[in-house]
């Protein structure tokens, strides 16, 4: 799913930065297809030799896909992976078999439970093991095991935000061999999504060496994702080094990035690609080389001058433009109209150069809210202001958050409730119950349903207030609760179509002329990019509506991350009064302040992150020559094809 479609360089002119071949395909779902082709080709064309084919697969999110294309191939192509021998890279420490978070139990649900492969072919650390001599001793076999069956032919490997390969952390060596590690706090903190709490994570695992990789005839290295475009830069166009593991790669005779669109963001060929090639210039990448060439020279865009374009492999806009004036003017005029206090369109207003057009007034809004809070945390300064210019606005929380409420917030509420009950001369012995339950439970065990539907109804609450202050009124606020969460933990299952119609059947109840959707896709726990999806494929069902291809769909960040400015096509100032208001609304949801169940790595209130970057977008806006203003709301355009 690409969002914003970003212009990435070709030809040769990457080879000056990138010391690994990288593939970039558009979406994850395009690059696991050629992978999973020449996986099939190689077993296959050891089958007719009557050989083994010697696999070394990974673990986590990254090959999820890939696993998932190869079960298709077996079941409609009839592909056998009976010659497959596997081994796979890591597995956590201390980890029974049976549990959701072992790799053992990872494989066989993704994988070698929908193949032919023989099970004693099957490799995989075994994370029972205790004492130190017997973790040796499985460390040697597993090596010996590989060479018995002459080494791994081809090596499926994923990456860590760290840049570890398989669990191989900074300070691996690159003639380590499989043994026990010490898992990253950043490894830690990435892992929390999968087991719900950081005292459950393991902090021990069983990893194949860097050593171990190196040995394996061909490398393929899976990412996907914005959250690994930094550490995808690091290892491709860094230095090779044990403060980056995968680094190491770069020495490998036969290795091979597949990545996505996203996760090649921050490469030389994408982020800057004039230096690598010739370029066709659009709108889009003339801002943002003018946009780039400001923020290192710490000038506005009109006083960039014609040496800075010539000093930094921008001849070709003076060329087209005549003079840096001329370029400078275009896109000073080009961010200018990004800027509108009117983010529903102002009425009786020429709408040229506007961000949203002017008709019809007052327009039904309909904003999508992943969790609970998501809109007044990322748009809360804009929602306030299209209630206040009179829009028929709507919310629509697609999930309840329910997971997301301390046990000891949800007491205290009932402690609430029960101390009213019995002012009002009632006992309630389910209250004792519920308090009861949450003081016996076991970390590592499940909420009861009851629990859930309590945090639910808190949640709810909550963005009901809020929506209350900002002035939607109850009608108004949709509670989706879609399926595909409700699950009772972390994990969640994969969208259905129940899922889809709940939108559509909401998107066709109200008709909007404006929508609004979190394109917000690094929250820690995945649920941002699940919800947009399944908005992306209710687009698919009623796109051809009447009502549709008069609606414009407009994308919010602002939880976890921003908008780079450069990608904006909509900029809403907010002044010191209305990012009281957006502060207040957040306020509402008691359950998620004073420390957020799933904080990510960004230790402050979401109050304090959206003020934070809703301040920092106006001071970018202003030192590239923009108005002075006190904070800044942005958004991109979708514009949806089908």
């Amino acid at each position: 799913m690409v969002i914003t479609k970003n212009y990435i360089a070709k030809g040769e002119g990457a080879d000056r930065f990138e010391k690994i071949p990288v593939q970039i395909y558009e979406t994850a779902d395009e690059a696991v297809k050629a992978v999973a082709r020449e996986i099939v080709d190689l077993v296959q064309t050891r089958a007719a030799s009557s050989e083994k084919c010697v696999l070394g697969l990974a673990t986590g999110v990254s090959p999820i896909k890939l696993y998932q294309e190869l079960v298709r191939m077996h079941r409609e192509e009839g592909v056998s992976f009976r010659n497959v021998v596997t081994f796979n890279l890591d597995e956590y420490l201390p980890m029974p078999k049976e549990s959701e978070q072992s790799y053992h139990y990872f494989m066989h649900h993704h994988l070698f439970d929908h193949i032919d492969i023989d099970p004693k072919n099957i490799h995989i650390p075994d994370g029972t093991l205790e004492g130190d001599e017997e973790i040796e001793k499985f460390c040697e076999d597993y090596e010996k095991a590989i060479e018995a069956e002459g080494g791994i032919d081809l090596q499926v490997l994923g990456i860590g935000r760290t840049g570890h390969i398989g669990f191989n952390e900074p300070g691996s060596f690159i003639t380590s061999a499989t043994r026990k590690v010490y898992l990253n706090d950043l490894t830690i903190k990435d892992a929390i999504k999968d087991f719900g709490s950081r005292n459950l994570v393991p902090t021990k695992a069983i990893t194949m060496g860097v050593g171990t990789i190196m040995k394996a005839r061909r490398v393929i290295l899976l990412a996907w994702g914005e959250k690994k475009a930094s550490i995808i830069k690091a290892t491709v166009e860094g230095r090779a080094s044990d403060s980056v593991p995968a680094t190491f790669l770069q020495m490998h005779p036969n290795v091979q990035f597949v990545i996505d669109e996203s996760a090649a963001t921050e490469l030389t060929r994408a982020d800057y690609p004039w230096l690598v090639s010739k370029v066709d210039w659009d709108k889009k990448l003339i801002r943002k080389a003018v946009l780039r060439l400001c923020q290192k020279l710490n000038k506005p865009i009109l006083k960039v001058e014609d040496k800075d374009y010539q000093e930094n492999g921008l001849n070709d806009l003076i060329e087209m433009f005549g003079s840096a004036n001329k370029v400078n003017i275009e896109v000073f005029n080009d961010m200018q109209h990004t800027i509108s206090g009117w983010p529903g369109g102002k009425p009786n207003a020429d709408d040229s150069t506007r961000p949203e057009r002017a008709n019809p007034y007052p327009k039904r809004v309909l904003i999508f809210s992943p969790h609970p809070d998501d809109d007044v945390i990322s748009m809360g300064g804009t929602e306030a202001r299209l209630v206040e210019q009179g829009h028929e606005v709507h919310v629509a929380y697609q999930t309840s958050g329910s997971i997301a409420v301390f046990d000891d917030y949800l007491y205290q509420m009932i402690d609430v409730a029960d101390m009213f009950s019995r002012n009002s001369g009632v006992e309630n012995a389910g209250f004792k119950r519920l308090k009861e339950e949450i003081l016996h439970r076991k970390p590592e065990e499940n909420e009861s349903w009851e629990i859930l539907s309590y945090k639910a109804a808190l949640r709810s609450a909550e963005a009901l207030s809020a929506c209350r202050f900002m002035g939607i009124p109850e009608e108004r606020v949709h509670f989706l609760n879609m399926p595909f969460y409700e699950t009772g933990s972390v994990k969640k299952k994969t969208l259905e179509k129940k899922d889809i119609d709940i939108i559509v059947k909401l998107l066709r109840e109200i008709k909007p002329h404006q929508i609004y959707a979190a394109g917000d896709l690094a929250d820690p726990h995945g649920t941002h990019a699940v919800c947009l999806e399944a908005i992306m494929q209710a687009f698919d069902v009623v796109c051809k509506d009447d009502w549709f291809k008069d609606c414009y769909v407009w994308l919010y960040r602002g939880a976890w991350q921003e908008w780079e400015v450069e990608k904006v096509d909509m900029a809403v100032p907010v002044s010191p009064s209305e990012l009281m208001i957006k502060r207040e609304a957040i306020y509402r949801h008691g359950s998620q302040n004073n420390g957020p169940a799933y904080p990510g790595e960004d230790a402050r209130e979401f109050w304090q992150r959206a003020e934070d970057r809703n301040r920092n977008t106006a001071d970018l806006y202003n030192k590239i020559g923009m108005a002075e203003y006190e904070a800044m709301e942005v958004f991109v355009r979708y514009e949806h094809e089908k």
